[in-house]
């Protein structure tokens, strides 16, 4: 079983040619933020990798970099379009393997096998281990994801999460795109890094309206956060394809929850902090319904796509100016 694992890996590194470089670090399976937080030492290690690609014609030194992570049903082509064009620009990219890493395909209707806390650690770590590489600049490094890699933009920015990883490096700035905001931090205490929400007005996925209210309750505490909510707009706008229902999904429009300093988020009944699998379906239970609408809006695609690469322009090109 080891020999064919090996031979897989050579075999995708050679396939991989000049477009990619496979990289890999040492992360673990933290369920969430409390795990984190309270436990960190005791998680078992886990071999995570990851995808390194150069931007071309560009000399190989000293280059900002984006790390980005992928959605529930993991990487799709919209996702690739933004790491292109970032490339073309001038900035490396690194494409987050959290669910290959662990032989997951989806987490769609349970959102437990690959989770927010897993793939933030996922990010710390590879981050830690890329702005090594001199060919990477460690001070111009930006996260982005979408939906639940949008999670991980924005909440890899919570400093009780990232103070309990400690990691050597910093993310100069957060894109989330379609994230859920639907859990409000008791301490809301973030980096000093800049941070922008892209979402749909219509999103019932991960509802926007959300997003409005933890964003102002975070500006309200001098958060350097913005949002733009696109109009018409629902989750995974910026896709191509008609709108379509995702039966197994959760809608999460009704769902709020707290956020204790240890990252226990907490049920809206009784308190009991979601620290376990069945706790987490259970609390989704009483609050999501299922059916959530997926599919782009041309319009939204084309500000999205736009908003991307001014904001990536302005936090990790602009400096050199």
């Amino acid at each position: 079983m080891v020999n064919k694992i090996f031979t897989f890996l050579i075999l995708f590194q050679f396939c991989l040619g000049n477009e990619g470089e496979f990289v890999k670090f040492t992360s673990a399976n933290p369920f969430s933020f409390y795990h984190i937080i309270t436990d960190l030492e005791n998680q078992d290690p886990h071999e995570v990798h990851g995808i390194l690609r150069f931007p071309a014609g560009v000399e190989r030194k000293n280059l900002p970099l984006v790390i980005a992570a992928a959605g529930s049903k993991d990487w799709a082509d919209h996702h690739l379009e933004y790491l292109s064009m970032y490339r073309d620009m001038g900035v490396a990219t690194f494409e987050l393997q959290s669910f290959a890493s662990r032989d997951i395909k989806s987490t769609v209707g349970t959102q437990v096998d690959v989770t927010t806390a897993m793939m933030i650690l996922d990010a710390y770590r590879a981050l830690d281990t890329l702005i090594k590489d001199p060919r990477i600049n460690p001070q111009r490094v930006a996260i982005t994801g979408w939906s639940l890699g949008g999670a991980v933009s924005l909440f890899s920015a919570w400093q009780p999460l990232k103070d309990a990883i400690s990691p050597e490096g910093s993310f100069s700035a957060h894109l989330p795109i379609y994230p859920p905001c639907i859990v409000k931090p008791e301490k809301m205490e973030f980096t000093d890094a800049p941070i922008h929400i892209l979402i749909g007005e219509l999103d019932n996925w991960v509802p926007a309206a959300a997003c409005e209210d933890l964003v102002a309750d975070m500006q309200a505490t001098g958060v350097d956060i913005g949002i733009t909510v696109y109009p018409d707009a629902h989750h995974g706008f910026d896709r191509e394809g008609p709108l379509v229902v995702e039966e197994n999904g959760y809608a999460l429009s009704d769902c709020r929850f707290r956020m204790r300093a240890d990252g226990a988020v907490l049920m809206n009944f009784l308190n009991i902090p979601m620290t376990k699998p069945y706790l987490q379906k259970l609390a989704l239970a009483f609050c999501a319904d299922r059916g959530p609408t997926l599919g782009g809006n041309p319009e939204a695609r084309e500000a999205s796509y736009n908003f991307a690469k001014v904001f990536i322009t302005k936090y990790l090109l602009d400096y050199k100016k």
